[in-house]
């Protein structure tokens, strides 16, 4: 990945945190963090 593409990415990830937070009120912030807790959670069983 070069530093063109992954700044692009950042972008786009930060634009949609944004238009979440501005527009659409998807509360992302809240659910990827539900994820992570519930994949945390997941992989604490394989170990």
């Amino acid at each position: 990945m070069t530093n063109q593409i992954a700044i692009a990415l950042g972008l786009l990830i930060l634009g949609l945190f944004l238009a979440d937070a501005l527009l659409l009120h998807w509360n992302l912030p809240l659910f990827l963090g539900k994820q992570f807790a519930s994949l945390i959670e997941y992989l604490s069983f394989w170990r």
